[in-house]
């Protein structure tokens, strides 16, 4: 039996907010596709987000870890 692992979806340094191009913290998955945002504009627009999102990481706890 072989098992497959998930692939790692941790955002990284490389992701892009799709708003102002800093680093992204949340993905927010739709039917269509998906779009990345920093925390900022992730909570600037939070609940429409989230009320289209099939899907919504937000990974902006990693912003207080040092």
């Amino acid at each position: 039996m072989t098992t497959a692992l998930a692939p790692d979806t941790t955002l990284t340094a490389a992701d892009r907010c799709d708003k102002c191009g800093a680093q992204a913290y949340v993905r927010v998955r739709l039917i269509t596709g998906e779009l990345h945002f920093c925390a900022h504009h992730a909570k600037q627009f939070e609940p429409k987000l989230k009320s289209v999102a099939v899907e919504y990481t937000d990974e902006t706890a990693r912003l207080a870890q040092n």
